[in-house]
């Protein structure tokens, strides 16, 4: 695969997943996928890592990718995610690791800053009370 075609792979795993697209998230993954955020528990393999994701259909996501490096088989991303409940929009700075092999993500290893993440949560809460705190994809640094 080219550095594009594994480029383009990543995009649209973030997407399918952003419209709750399982199906197709999970024929991206590879059966061996390991699933890290650096500082949390892993998960192992594509279809529990998708199984995840679908028990957690009530939060929204989104993302916005800023930059993106790929070398070979591995792809980096800097990007904002964002998490919804409701009223409550936490948006948080993400680096992200990809490793490819046969056209299927087979590592996903995302590092945040913990602190800057309970930062955001606090935004998040306090925006769910005044709206004109809510942060938004313009407040991210691109």
């Amino acid at each position: 695969m080219g550095d594009s075609e594994n480029e383009r792979i990543v995009a649209e795993f973030l997407t399918a997943l952003r419209e709750k697209d399982f199906a197709t998230a999970g024929k991206l993954l590879d059966d061996d996928l390991v699933y890290e955020n650096v500082g949390f528990p892993t998960v192992r393999g594509g279809r529990r890592t998708i199984k995840l994701f679908e028990a957690l259909t009530r939060m929204g996501f989104d993302v916005a990718v800023h930059r993106t490096a790929t070398d070979g088989d591995t792809v980096l991303n800097e990007r904002t995610d964002v998490l919804s409940f409701g009223p409550v929009r936490v948006q948080f700075w993400v680096c992200g690791t990809f490793e490819l092999h046969d056209g299927r993500i087979t590592l996903w290893r995302d590092h945040f800053d913990v602190f800057d993440l309970t930062k955001a949560i606090g935004r998040g809460l306090a925006g769910a009370v005044v709206p004109a705190l809510r942060p938004s994809f313009s407040d991210a640094a691109r």
